[in-house]
């Protein structure tokens, strides 16, 4: 008989937590899931990732309704959308990707699943339900949740945050956004195509805090000319219920203050890790405001103790969580030393346009005092983009002083499917030379990519020195036209 009562026990049923649990029990391990939630999933599948994307596409067909002109239809007065139909839909949605998330579905792979609020009594115990269990190895994916600042009348006015905003009865006429980061701005722009007035405060003075400067004002530029409204460097004072409305107290920049009023406050100003009460103290864990304290396998203080998901403080994305899930896998069940590696690590707001990223972008290099060079290639000049009536954006190719690939970032239709063709170069090594070699099919979008590359190529293969060499063995004469 065992010395535990599981080879390994996961607390939390989201992306990390089901990718590490599913992988355990088809490997053999005696495994436990223990999710506090109702059904498993977590965030990501009820408050986050499915429900946005499901929303955005929605708010981008009324959109696209909205202006059937632009595409040579005729335009006809649209109704005004219910979203209580819309949530509707978000459900169903939910609903077919739960049965792959479902009890049944783990149970057949092997996995015991429970639901419950486990606190640690020791680094081997949580007490669930009134009862202890044991296992060898534990790993933590409680995921997060909101951050909920600390705002004069907060505690008195009514709001919603990510749980909420998927779920309303009715779309709000009007709703201040606090808060510019990538929920936030994906939310506003869906908001404000199905009719809700949108004001987005933000204390620093760009949305989208972690991407270019250029490429996060494309972005603003292009919600605003929606009519989503911004206050960029802009303080929160106070916040106050009406009834009916809400009111902001802010404050800019030059000290000048003002009250901006609307029927629902969203806050989306960050996240925090999902780690009171789980007793961590008693297991010897330890953890900051950011997340558990880490090393570069996943482990915490204690070394069968592992932190995967968005409790690891680094990439909050579900993508992130389940290559972490990966990660802990393989050194828990395993025992290999694998170690997490983010250098080529890709992310995507789901705007539209969208801006994908991975690796490093200009931002980060010139913090990071590197030398480099950066190459772009324009949307407009992209054929598929226009006749899809979508030329904006760019993209920027990154290169260090070696003129190795530091990072893409790619603005523009699809950039979320476009970066995906940079994860398989960059993290398997492909060469440029090959990127640019490739055919891609026309007319299409992915073509940038190529292009981009190409501009980098043009420079060597077409200069003064080729041209002269050329000239020089096969007399080459030059120019046949000029303007």
């Amino acid at each position: 008989m065992g010395k535990y009562d599981y080879d390994i026990g996961i607390l939390g049923g989201g992306s990390a937590g089901l990718t590490t649990a599913a992988g355990a029990a088809q490997f053999g391990a005696k495994t436990l899931l223990i999710d506090k939630e109702a059904k498993l999933g977590g965030d990501c599948l009820h408050y986050g990732c499915v429900p946005s994307k499901t929303l955005i596409k929605t708010a981008h067909v009324y959109h696209l309704m909205k202006n059937a002109s632009r595409f040579g239809l005729p335009q006809h007065k649209i109704m005004q959308a219910d979203f209580r139909d819309i949530s509707n839909r978000i459900k169903s949605v939910i609903a077919v990707i739960q049965k792959h998330d479902s009890v049944e579905r783990f149970c057949g792979l092997g996995v015991k699943v429970e639901f419950g609020n486990a606190v640690f009594k020791n680094d081997h115990t949580v007490s669930l339900n009134g009862r202890d269990v044991t296992a060898k190895s534990w790993v933590i994916a409680t995921g997060s949740s909101p951050a909920i600042p600390k705002i004069q009348g907060l505690e008195h006015t009514p709001f919603i945050t990510n749980r909420e905003v998927f779920y309303l009865d009715h779309l709000p006429k009007s709703m201040i956004v606090l808060g510019a980061g990538p929920i936030s701005t994906e939310i506003s722009q869906a908001f404000s195509r199905l009719g809700t007035e949108v004001t987005v405060i933000q204390r620093s003075g760009q949305i989208l805090g972690k991407e270019d400067n250029d490429m996060a004002d494309a972005v603003m530029q292009n919600l605003a000319a929606e009519g989503v409204n911004y206050y960029l460097n802009t303080a929160i004072l106070s916040v106050k219920d009406l009834g009916g409305e809400r009111e902001v107290t802010i404050k800019s920049k030059d000290g000048k203050t003002g009250a901006i009023r609307a029927e629902t406050i969203l806050i989306a100003l960050g996240r925090e890790p999902n780690l009171k009460g789980l007793g961590l103290e008693y297991a010897g864990v330890e953890h900051d405001g950011k997340g558990l304290k880490l090393d570069s396998r996943l482990r915490t203080t204690q070394k069968h103790i592992f932190g995967a998901g968005d409790v690891t403080g680094a990439y909050q994305f579900t993508h992130a969580a389940g290559y972490e899930g990966g990660i802990v896998l393989t050194n828990a069940i395993l025992h290999l030393p694998r170690k997490a590696d983010y250098t080529f690590f890709p992310w995507c707001t789901y705007t539209d346009p969208e801006l994908a990223s991975i690796g490093m972008n200009e931002t980060a290099a010139k913090e990071s005092g590197l030398k480099y060079a950066v190459w772009i290639e324009e949307f407009k000049n992209n054929d598929r983009g226009l006749a899809e009536g979508e030329g904006l954006g760019r993209i920027k190719l990154v290169l260090d002083a070696k003129e190795k690939p530091l990072g893409v970032q790619i603005l523009g239709l699809h950039a979320g499917e476009l970066i995906s063709e940079w994860v398989a170069a960059l993290n398997g090594g492909v060469k440029l030379s090959a990127l640019a070699g490739a055919v891609h099919p026309y007319p299409t979008l992915a073509e940038i990519n190529k292009r981009v590359v190409g501009n980098y190529f043009s420079g060597k293969i077409f200069s003064d020195k080729v041209k002269k060499t050329l000239k020089f063995f096969f007399s080459l004469r030059g120019r046949a036209c000029g303007i």
